[in-house]
């Protein structure tokens, strides 16, 4: 007999014994066990009639017919379920099993820490990592991205907005061999989410200078495509488009030291509006800074926005401001 799991032995032999021939046995089980006897049966298709009577001799059971092929799957679960714990428990028995037998692909990778992500993705082709980022948290495909060169940055970020279904058994096969590398479990759930909404979600995470790379290669390879994420994306400049009252909250909870950095690289149009809110002492207080002022890296500038834009992204998904987009779309953050 084929090497089975204790688990798996118990399913096919309580396929075997047929509905109420099981729903005895099914009583008397803990409800845990009966949630991981569950699983197993639902993921029975086809028994042969050999592994059913060699199962059965072992539990010293009555033999089945050679020819004979018993069917597990979902329907007999739920049968059996049914007759041992009546129709309502058994609905809600089969949800918490299947719930728990569905895993989004790359699960194992969004256990991983990020730098055991990146070495395992920096010798991939950038499809294969796009693929990966696309499944991941945004901040933890975020930390991945900005690892990796610009002009690789780009190229993954292109192929992320541009990634629409994915083939099951493309899924199945690149996560087998990454899997295999890490030594994770697998995972089933192919479901693919817009391609726009996940590199939007990446870069609202990295830092500046990643997104001022990505976002102006992508402008110059593809227009279109850089507006339309422009399109869905708060970036530091667009505060200038908020309201009076959404700039004076915003800069309520920004520190002084920030908002000069910030400035020092900002718009005209950005400036006025951030003049046009602040107190007169503040004003002072920034001016007085401008006049002792010592030259600082455009990296030190262009952190600073991204905290305040961090500053700007909480306060939205708080309630505590609306941010509106030209066009009078809701940005999405």
């Amino acid at each position: 007999m084929r090497q089975l799991t204790g688990l798996q032995k118990v399913a096919i032999l309580l396929v075997s014994l047929g509905k109420e021939g099981s729903a005895p046995i099914y009583k008397r089980l803990k409800e845990d066990e009966v949630e991981l006897i569950t699983k197993e049966i639902s993921r029975l298709q086809w028994i042969d009639s050999k592994v059913k009577e060699d199962v059965l001799n072992e539990f010293y059971s009555m033999a089945a017919e050679k020819n004979s092929v018993s069917t597990g799957g979902e329907h007999f679960a739920k049968d059996l379920l049914a007759l041992s714990f009546g129709e309502e428990k058994a609905k809600e028995m089969l949800k918490r099993s299947s719930v728990r037998n569905r895993k989004k692909p790359f699960n194992f990778a969004q256990k991983a820490e990020p730098v055991q992500i990146l070495n395992l993705l920096q010798y991939e082709n950038s499809q294969t990592i796009a693929l990966v980022l696309s499944y991941l948290d945004p901040k933890k495909a975020s930390t991945i991205l900005s690892s990796f060169s610009p002009e690789k940055q780009t190229d993954i970020a292109m192929k992320i907005a541009l990634m629409d279904t994915v083939s099951p058994e493309v899924v199945r096969q690149v996560e087998e061999v990454l899997q295999e590398k890490l030594s994770t479990t697998t995972a089933h759930d192919y479901s693919v989410n817009n391609g726009i909404d996940n590199i939007v979600g990446i870069l609202n995470g990295v830092d500046r200078s990643t997104e001022k790379n990505i976002l102006e290669s992508l402008s110059q390879q593809n227009s279109n495509l850089a507006e339309e994420i422009k399109s869905k994306m708060f970036i530091f400049e667009d505060i200038a488009l908020l309201d009076n009252h959404s700039i004076q909250r915003i800069l309520r909870d920004v520190d002084t030291e920030d908002l000069f950095l910030s400035l020092k690289i900002a718009s005209e149009d950005l400036k006025d509006a951030i003049f046009r809110n602040i107190s007169k002492r503040r004003a002072e207080l920034l001016e007085e800074q401008r006049q002792f002022d010592k030259p600082v890296r455009l990296k030190e500038a262009e952190d600073a926005q991204s905290r305040i834009v961090s500053i700007v992204r909480k306060l939205e998904e708080e309630g505590s401001i609306i941010i509106e987009r030209k066009g009078g779309e809701d940005v999405v953050i």
